[in-house]
């Protein structure tokens, strides 16, 4: 619309100046010229004259643009601008669309400020004071050396959450390991555009920070993610960081905080009972109670809200439950926003809440970062937020809010902290140490108790992984033992034994059953497949492994595991 007004506007004054440039004393037709050094100079004027004109058109048209064009206009500009980099997806146009955003509407006033309204786009994007981004360390240095820590969040455009909570538990990593560089990823591109075009503070999501390991000459990098657990976040750092996985010589991704999910409610662990008091004795501590016991007596009960996910991981807010109620916290209620499990949605914590008897509620997030979600679905002033919520029930005398999340608790910071040291720890390299050396093999080879994604690597075309598999298999750690469950290509392998053919072929040899696995092709087709538990003596070197085909013959082959990464399951 201002593109067409103003070229109409233009069009328009340009005819109308160019139009008196006749003056009354110029010559007409049949008329003589006087001197001609004289007509040279008029003729030299005259050409002139055009340009001048032009410039003052374009900037008297631009005046009149700026003039006719509504503050609803100038609003709706700017919030298009917004809507544009509220997306997931970083693309070569970004750094200047956020360049643009932000200039548009340093340029609106206050009053047409408050009219930006668009599908994402509100006063707040830019407007909402969030604290001192100059505070924050967005750690995308280069000159990283040879070890990385890369600590991954989903991200919060909130300034203070980013620097307390996130810039919390990276502070305490780079502390505990002062000779790993600490670097930092957000996933959420929307965030990391937000921060950018808002603050001027550039953020490296999953594929700049990776590609900047790689440019640096990373050859060991451990990713600890502050996901609370397994879930949905966690599954697509794990698809990003697979990408790069031929690009270092170690690759690992540690624990996230609440640690492996469990089969059920009712399974928790060590992690989880960690958290659970931590984040309870921060709260309390925060109400000025001296105990949860305290607060019972005095009717108060604390509702920790986290997110909520459709995911299969959902069953950890269950088990959170579960363990504060086995570490005798009667007060205190799990929620999440999304309402995933149903027991954890808002209406469904009110109800507990009100039937154990409580009349004082305290809301508090059960997440790392204190951003959105925490300002604003929990504690803000809109109706359908907790806080409005709990206060609409009527079943209470005092509804109150404390934002604060997880990651400036120093008793999560070090969990976070042990889990990075474990990686660590998994791929034989002591912190100080620049790289790995042959007395670290064993080490290397001593990977944590747990269950990763591995691949499996075979010196033959008839032998190998099922396409459907993609190459990887699931190795089981316990004890120090390692074994890999790999799903083969049909049935035509049926035993294998983990040495030499001539040895398998000798009495009493002990050798590997076949399980009946079920694979599932791109194309949604599934087939049945004999798949094997194989031990694995040593990863990143050849073994022996001889097999045995329908036909009752036995051959020789070298196998490989390489690249284990915590596994989601």
């Amino acid at each position: 619309m201002k593109k067409t007004l103003t070229a109409l506007l233009t069009a328009a004054l340009v005819l109308s100046l160019l139009g008196g440039c006749t003056s009354p004393e110029a010559p007409t037709a049949g008329e003589e010229t006087t001197a001609a050094p004289e007509t040279t100079a008029s003729a030299d004027k005259t050409t002139e004259a055009p340009e001048t004109t032009t410039e003052a058109a374009e900037e008297t048209t631009e005046e009149t643009t700026e003039e006719e064009l509504s503050d609803q206009e100038k609003a709706d500009a700017v919030a298009a601008l917004i809507d544009a980099i509220y997306v997931q997806v970083r693309t070569e146009d970004t750094d200047e669309q956020c360049r643009e955003a932000k200039e548009a509407w340093d340029a609106l006033t206050d009053e047409q400020k408050e009219l930006v309204e668009g599908e994402f786009a509100d006063p707040d994007y830019f407007g909402r004071d969030t604290g001192d981004a100059s505070k924050d360390d967005p750690r995308n240095a280069d000159d990283i050396g040879e070890n990385e820590l890369l600590v991954v969040s989903f991200g919060t455009s909130f300034n203070e959450s980013r620097t307390e909570d996130i810039g919390g538990v990276e502070a305490a990593l780079a502390e505990a390991y002062p000779d790993w560089a600490v670097r930092r990823a957000f996933t959420a591109q929307i965030i990391i555009n937000h921060v950018q075009a808002r603050d001027g503070e550039f953020i490296d999501d999953m594929d700049q920070a990776l590609q900047r390991a790689v440019d640096n000459g990373v050859k060991n990098l451990v990713i600890q993610p502050t996901h609370l657990m397994h879930g949905a976040e966690y599954d697509e750092l794990s698809e990003a960081a697979e990408k790069y996985s031929d690009q270092f010589e170690n690759i690992v991704i540690a624990e996230p905080l609440l640690g492996e999910v469990g089969k059920d409610a009712a399974e928790v662990n060590t992690d989880k009972e960690r958290v659970a008091k931590a984040v309870a004795a921060a709260a309390v501590e925060e109400t000025g109670y001296d105990s949860l016991d305290a607060a019972k007596e005095d009717g108060t009960a604390f509702v920790f809200m986290g997110h909520g996910t459709s995911h299969k991981a959902k069953v950890t807010y269950s088990q959170m439950q579960t363990q504060m109620k086995e570490l005798g916290y009667e007060n205190v209620f799990i929620g999440t926003v999304e309402g995933e499990p149903e027991e954890t949605a808002c209406e469904a914590v009110i109800e507990a809440v009100h039937e154990a008897g409580y009349t004082r509620v305290v809301l508090r997030p059960l997440m790392v970062v204190a951003g959105d979600h925490a300002n604003n679905d929990m504690a803000g002033d809109d109706e359908d937020s907790w806080k409005s919520m709990f206060e609409a029930s009527g079943y209470f005398d005092e509804i109150s809010c404390q934002i604060a999340g997880m990651g400036r608790i120093d008793d999560v910071q070090a969990l976070y902290a042990e889990h990075s040291g474990a990686a660590i720890e998994g791929l034989g390299i002591a912190a100080g140490e620049e790289g790995g050396n042959e007395d670290s093999k064993d080490a290397k080879n001593s990977l944590p108790d747990g269950v990763y994604k591995a691949e499996f690597h075979t010196d033959s075309s008839m032998f190998h992984v099922n396409e459907a598999n993609k190459d990887m298999g699931d190795l089981t750690v316990k004890d120090g033992e390692m074994v890999i469950h790999v799903s083969l290509v049909s049935k035509k392998i049926v035993k294998l034994f983990p040495g030499l053919k001539e040895d398998a072929e000798k009495e009493g040899a002990v050798l590997l059953e076949p399980t009946t696995d079920t694979v599932t092709y791109e194309d949604g087709e599934t087939e049945e497949v004999y798949g094997f538990d194989i031990p694995v003596p040593v990863l990143d070197e050849e073994f022996d492994l001889a097999i045995l085909g329908e036909s009752g013959k036995w051959f020789d082959h070298k196998v490989s595991v390489t690249k284990p990464m915590a596994s989601q399951e």
